[in-house]
């Protein structure tokens, strides 16, 4: 090691889960430290182009997703052309239909990023960029430390508690973990600019817009994402497609006001790996009680279905010292697809900042944790845990 810092809370991974994660453990007083890959913030919703803050809702006109996530909700919209949907109180467009019914904003993927890092300065948060995770250290099994590689070398970074919100397990994988894996999509979004910006669902303004291609469905398969080579080669394939797509399209018209703008920064696998932990969330699971629930998530692909959330879907099967948040939390199959998008990241990533906050406070393990402690934290900033909180009706116990 060139050197080493320590913190009470590291974070791994500056998506909106990890984010929030740091912010929630920041605001409580504590040393944070969030390290992204990167040297831009927010994961797929930004370096992704994925820019939809999809619901808060439930699609029926209850709110379920408060917290961290609604504040960043709000944040995304300040260097943005985007609105919430009238019905939400906004000056958006209103329209039938549940794309603008719902509880949820476009945004600019730019400018979302320069709210984000603001929200980190101001909550004190230590954010180290261009900075990756290569091996993780333990006390039988308990992380202790994780080892990280910058410009400025090999770096011993230790901490009270962890928070992996990397997207891909890598804190859970590191310290020999279990992880679910899952099929993806050959797939990306990227921002073009084409005559036909106007006529786009997804638009910025009269030229530009942002298209999302799938040249093959559930193409990829599990492991793909965590493969170096394969990760490699699935960028690449994109960028075939994408020269076949314009060369193809140029046969009908003019490469200079219909061409490529920005491509995305990451590679999108959707699912890459989910730890196993003490309690998976899987096809099927709305509407079911958790005694531990730490929050609630609507379904966006539908309205109706809301599911609340275990603690135990954020705790590591064999792992102490460390919480899953965002898309590599305790979720599987269809499960996964729910939890897998912005702000239902961004409410594990609360929820899994402030338990491994409290595990610092109480000088616990987190698999040793009361939920109560974390629930009264969420309920002091009117985060919303169990369905009946929302007037909502859980039909089963687990």
């Amino acid at each position: 090691m060139d050197f080493t810092v320590k913190y009470d809370v590291a974070v791994v991974g500056a998506g909106v889960a990890g984010i929030a994660a740091a912010l929630a453990a920041a605001r409580r007083g504590h040393k944070v430290a969030l390290i992204e890959k990167q040297t831009l913030i927010g994961g797929l919703a930004t370096s992704g182009l994925i820019y939809i803050y999809l619901p808060l809702c439930d699609g029926k006109g209850t709110q379920v997703i408060k917290g961290i996530s609604e504040e960043m909700l709000y944040r995304s919209l300040e260097f943005s052309q985007f609105d919430l949907p009238k019905e939400w109180g906004g000056a958006g467009i209103s329209e039938v239909g549940q794309r603008f019914n719902r509880l949820r904003v476009d945004f600019s993927p730019a400018g979302f990023i320069l709210s984000l890092d603001e929200m980190l300065a101001e909550a004190g948060v230590d954010l180290w960029l261009d900075t990756r995770v290569c091996a993780v250290q333990k006390s039988g099994d308990k992380v202790t430390a994780l080892e990280v590689e910058n410009t400025s070398g090999r770096i011993l970074v230790q901490a009270g508690a962890f928070v992996d919100a990397s997207g891909e397990a890598i804190i859970v994988r590191r310290a020999g973990g279990a992880v679910e894996c899952d099929y993806n999509n050959l797939s990306l979004w990227l921002i073009e600019n084409t005559p036909e910006a106007q006529d786009s669902t997804y638009y910025f303004g009269k030229t530009l817009r942002v298209k999302p291609f799938m040249f093959a469905k559930n193409d990829i398969a599990p492991g793909d994402g965590m493969d170096g080579r394969k990760v490699t080669d699935f960028t690449r394939v994109c960028y075939k497609h994408l020269r076949e797509f314009y060369r193809e399209s140029y046969k009908t018209s003019s490469r200079y006001e219909h061409y490529p703008i920005h491509l995305p920064a990451m590679p999108q696998f959707r699912k890459i790996a989910a730890a196993k932990c003490r309690f998976m969330l899987d096809t099927k699971g709305y509407g079911v009680h958790h005694e531990d629930s730490i929050g609630l998530t609507g379904d966006w692909r539908a309205p109706g279905p809301v599911w609340e959330t275990p603690l135990r879907s954020l705790v590591p099967e064999t792992l102490d010292g460390v919480f899953a948040a965002g898309r590599c939390m305790g979720a599987i199959n269809d499960a996964w697809e729910v939890y897998r998008v912005i702000p239902t990241a961004a409410m594990t990533g609360e929820a899994a900042g402030l338990a491994a906050a409290l595990t610092v406070e109480n000088k616990c393990d987190s698999r040793d944790l009361d939920y109560k402690l974390v629930q009264d934290a969420l309920r002091k900033k009117d985060v919303p845990l169990h369905l009946r909180d929302v007037n909502l009706t859980a039909y089963t116990a687990d």
